[in-house]
């Protein structure tokens, strides 16, 4: 059975491509794969950030994935920090990495042009990021363009250490997303859904109340004309409305576009199936939201769980890199 890892940083606000591209395989997958969910709280230190809204945050996002469907019985369920070999073997990958590497990753270069001061965090991220997967034995890593060059270069750290010192790594392979992960901004609609969206009218939160979701939907961006087309090069309002239509019930956009004759229908059309597919889930995180001492305590079995991995992992990647054991 492969083992599938992904992980959420808890900055800005999971939306309905965060739900339809990483948190739908997860639930679909739990049962067959073995699967690592992990809030990854160290990645959101990379950039200027408010402390108290990283915590808060780091529950949110787990309350909303056991919200979700993610079973913390059928896979390994944890917060990135409860598990500090995940920075001790940073370290030993750091020392099997060259700056040259580092540096050439494109969001390392991206993110860095616009920060005045930029942190040396932001550029060993990457390195932070390979050792995530790499402790676990992961076989799989699904992930999108933006972050492919990342494990690129966790393969090709895990293949110089194994190379050069002991046979220690699993060498990951990266998972194409579904397709419904490239849903794309309601206001903007050339640009692509982001938890960080300029326009709050952009994105459809997870946590985001009915009226809002239907509000937001009614309001998106079309284009030009009324005929209900799917074509993202020439159409991309409604082919993104058709695309989230799809990925709410299972459908083909081409198909689903003969169904409506005017943008007012399938905006409709559109605002039930969001609303129907996102309300059980607020609702439960809701419901949880009341008791984090649950949520707490499954991250921490899951901290448990994962250490008992980490450990050997680690005992093994410091004897080889030349380490003396205590």
């Amino acid at each position: 059975m492969p083992r599938r890892l992904t992980g959420f940083t808890p900055s800005g606000d999971l939306h309905l491509g965060n739900y339809f591209g990483a948190i739908a395989p997860i639930i679909a997958q739990q049962s067959t794969t073995d699967t690592v969910v992990f809030i990854s709280d160290l990645h959101a230190l990379t950039l200027d950030h408010d402390p108290a809204l990283v915590r808060q945050r780091t529950l949110e996002f787990a309350t909303l994935l056991l919200a979700a469907g993610t079973d913390p019985e059928s896979c390994l369920f944890l917060v990135q920090s409860h598990v500090p070999e995940h920075t001790e073997l940073h370290y030993l990958l750091e020392c099997t990495t060259g700056y040259g590497e580092a540096q050439r990753m494109i969001q390392f270069k991206e993110k860095s042009s616009r920060q005045q001061q930029v942190r040396m965090s932001l550029l060993t991220y990457p390195i932070l990021m390979a050792a995530d997967i790499l402790l676990y034995d992961t076989d799989e890593v699904p992930v999108g363009e933006d972050q492919r060059q990342h494990v690129e270069l966790a393969r090709t750290v895990a293949q110089r250490f194994n190379t050069r010192y002991a046979p220690v790594f699993t060498v990951p392979t990266t998972v194409n997303p579904p397709v419904a992960a490239r849903l794309m901004d309601l206001t903007s609609p050339t640009d692509k859904m982001s938890k960080s969206a300029a326009s709050p009218g952009g994105a459809l939160r997870l946590l985001d109340a009915p009226d809002v979701l239907r509000r937001k939907v009614m309001r998106a961006v079309t284009d030009a004309d009324n005929t209900v087309a799917y074509e993202p090069d020439r159409k991309p309002g409604v082919s993104n409305l058709l695309a989230i239509l799809a990925a709410c019930t299972h459908g083909d956009p081409k198909e689903l576009a003969t169904r409506f004759n005017r943008y007012g229908e399938l905006k409709e059309a559109v605002a039930d199936a969001v609303v129907t597919t996102l309300t059980p889930v607020r609702d439960r995180y809701l419901r949880l939201s009341e008791d984090p001492g649950h949520v707490q305590k499954a991250l921490r079995a899951g901290a448990e769980r994962a250490r008992d991995l980490a450990t050997a992992k680690i005992r093994r990647a410091k004897e080889a890199i030349g380490l003396l054991p205590v």
